[in-house]
Formats: structure tokens, C-alpha cells, sequence
């Protein structure tokens, strides 16, 4: 038993488990959305996370073995499960295909459109891990793969497309792309050596938290937006205003010659703006 879950912990901590926390309130948040005109069951949320999570740690542990040999060379990296010899490869595809295949049951349980949609989106979130060999535009498409949750949902609660929600996808996808520019201002040195893209080591971290710092603002537009194309509650501009407060002091705490902050910055501010973005919504529907 003790085993079991020191591996159950050691899976966790390979796929940053914590980190679900960016994406998964955005999700939720489109459920909660689609909710005012669509009669969910219980069982239809049940199996939204499962997808969620699913997917997520199918990517994740896809992205580590990809990566592996990569991060044993970086310091940073070279205490990860796979790197370090908490885990086999072999493990971890073993993990990749179960949670892959939890995602496709889960997506096949909510609809047959679900079903259909979940083999594409599988492949964007997976084909992510090879983008940082060939672009420096990899953050924006790790930011595309992650926006589709949101529309994932929608579509599984409301079975067809709004265009709507395309607005909270947007951003989602311009709100990950920009933390993970600042996230990978880490690795500029490191990424140079090894040849490897990203817009920091390819354009100076300078120009790149200015370009973040760009997609942030996109960001609550596009979160205004949504406010504005589904009528909702003016409450929900006090949570957007927080939210623009809050996206503002993770640009204050982060600069190109100091990233001491940027654990904070990425982690907590980030984990708390998903969270008020999700309480938000739910606050507005109540109240309308």
C-alpha cells in the first residue's frame, strides 16, 4: 500500500499535478456558462473533469519523456521523476496511454460529437512537446492546445459551437501563452546551448515580457468581451478588475535582469486569477 502511493505521488509530481489550476477553472467556467441555457446531469460534470484531467495528464507525461534526455542536462530540470530515475520511461508511456485513454472514454461518454473531437484534440495537446525543436513560437502554441478545453466544454454541455465562448478561449490561450513566455525566461542560456526555440532565447527576454506583457492585456479584453456577448451580470467586472490588478503585479514582480519572483508570479498570482475568473462566473449566474 505504502508503495502504491508513494508512485501515486511521485505520477503527481511528474505532471505538476497543482498546475491543472490554470486551465481547469476556465473549463469550468464554460460549464457554468452553458448551465443558464442547457440541463446538465452530475454525471456530465463527473466526466468533464475526468477529461480534463485526463487529458492533461496525458500531455504532461508525453511532454516528460519527449523532454527527458533535455532535462537531465538542465539543472534546473535534472531532478524530475523521469531525469533523475524516479521513473522508467517505460512507466510513464505506461501512464501517458491509460490517461489518454481515460480522456477519449470520458470525452465518448459525454457525446458522440465529444467522442469524435477528443482524437484531434488529443494530438494538438501531445504534438506540443516537439514545438520548442523547430519554432520560437511554441508558447502560443502550447497556449492554442489549452484553449480548446473551454470549447470542449461548452460543446460537451451545450452540443454545438458558440461563438460566444470562443471569447474565454481566446483568453485562455493568450493568458497560458503569456506566462509561459515569462516561465521560460529560465531556461534563455540553457535553450541557446541545446539549440532549443523559444522567444526569450530567440528575441531577448526584454522584447519577450513585452510581448507577454501584450497577450495579458489581450487577455482581459478578451475576458470583457465574454462579459459583453453573454449579457452577464455587471458583478462580474468587479472579479475582471481584480484580475487586471492582479496580471499587472505579475509583470511588476518579473523583469528581464531578475527573475527571483517568478515562482510567484507563475504559480500563486496565476492560480488566483483562474480561480476569481471561476468564481466570477458562478457569482454572475447566481445573480442574474
Amino acid at each position: 500500500m505504502e508503495y502504491i502511493k508513494n508512485k501515486i505521488l511521485i505520477y503527481g509530481r511528474m505532471i505538476k499535478f497543482p498546475h491543472t489550476i490554470f486551465a481547469l477553472p476556465f473549463a469550468l467556467s464554460a460549464v457554468a456558462m452553458a448551465w443558464e441555457n442547457h440541463s446538465p446531469s452530475a454525471w456530465d460534470f463527473i466526466w468533464i473533469l475526468l477529461a480534463m484531467v485526463g487529458a492533461r495528464s496525458a500531455a504532461m507525461g508525453f511532454n516528460r519523456i519527449v523532454d527527458a534526455d533535455i532535462d537531465l542536462k538542465n539543472k534546473r530540470t535534472a531532478i524530475r521523476e523521469i531525469p533523475s530515475g524516479l521513473l522508467s520511461k517505460k512507466e510513464s508511456f505506461l501512464f501517458v496511454v491509460l490517461s489518454s485513454l481515460v480522456f477519449i472514454f470520458s470525452a465518448g461518454m459525454l457525446s458522440r460529437l465529444c467522442l469524435l473531437l477528443s482524437f484531434p484534440a488529443l494530438f494538438f495537446l501531445l504534438f506540443y512537446s516537439y514545438t520548442k525543436r523547430f519554432t520560437k513560437y511554441c508558447h502560443l502554441y502550447l497556449g492554442f492546445a489549452i484553449c480548446l478545453a473551454p470549447v470542449g466544454a461548452w460543446v460537451a454541455i451545450a452540443g454545438t459551437l458558440s461563438w460566444s465562448i470562443v471569447f474565454l478561449s481566446l483568453g485562455l490561450l493568450t493568458y497560458i501563452t503569456g506566462f509561459d513566455i515569462l516561465y521560460s525566461c529560465q531556461d534563455i542560456d540553457f535553450d541557446k546551448k541545446e539549440g532549443l526555440f523559444s522567444l526569450p532565447s530567440k528575441i531577448g527576454p526584454e522584447k519577450a515580457m513585452r510581448i507577454s506583457s501584450v497577450l495579458h492585456g489581450c487577455t482581459f479584453v478578451f475576458l470583457l468581451a465574454t462579459y459583453a456577448t453573454f449579457g452577464m451580470h455587471p458583478v462580474f467586472l468587479l472579479f475582471l478588475g481584480i484580475i487586471g490588478l492582479l496580471l499587472i503585479a505579475e509583470h511588476k514582480l518579473v523583469k528581464s535582469d531578475n527573475l527571483t519572483h517568478i515562482n510567484i508570479a507563475f504559480f500563486h498570482i496565476n492560480s488566483v486569477i483562474s480561480i476569481l475568473l471561476f468564481i466570477g462566473v458562478l457569482t454572475q449566474g447566481f445573480l442574474k
